[in-house]
């Protein structure tokens, strides 16, 4: 048997502003589509499904992320996820250069929750709301001197 993970999925208020966030940040937009119907509803487990859906793919695919925006039901307000609790709550991006990174989540209105960190000299990283309040941490392998 072999198993290996296709996407991560995440539920956003806006699609357009998520697409936009993660495109500029070098994620790459291979397709959208509106879904709905019995398959949809069976696939996910929530009768009337129906979402606007946008799937990404990082360079030389080495993962991608699917985004939904729900039109039917109504999307859920939660608080945002904070990085102690238990459960799915962020997705990890590594980039070539953070500071550079920054700059363009800052165009988004996103930035930093705490700084950049230095992590034994290996990397470089951040944790940011993104979208819809997403946290997303980006990483910038640091390069011998």
């Amino acid at each position: 048997m072999t198993t290996r993970i296709d996407n991560v999925g995440i539920a956003v208020r806006d699609l357009e502003a998520a697409i936009a966030f993660f495109t500029d940040l070098g994620l790459e937009l291979l397709g959208r589509d509106e879904v709905s119907g019995e398959w949809a509803d069976t696939a996910v487990g929530l009768d009337g499904n129906h979402a606007r859906i946008a799937m990404l793919e990082a360079p030389g695919g080495q993962g991608r992320i699917e985004l939904f925006q729900y039109l039917h039901p109504d999307a859920i307000e939660t608080e945002p996820t904070l990085p102690n609790e238990i459960g799915m709550h962020r997705v990890a991006l590594q980039v070539d250069d953070i500071d550079a990174s920054l700059a363009i989540a800052a165009r988004h209105g996103c930035a930093p929750l705490r700084g950049v960190a230095d992590y034994r000299g290996v990397y470089r990283l951040t944790y940011l709301r993104g979208p819809s309040g997403i946290l997303v941490m980006l990483a910038q392998v640091m390069q011998p001197g």
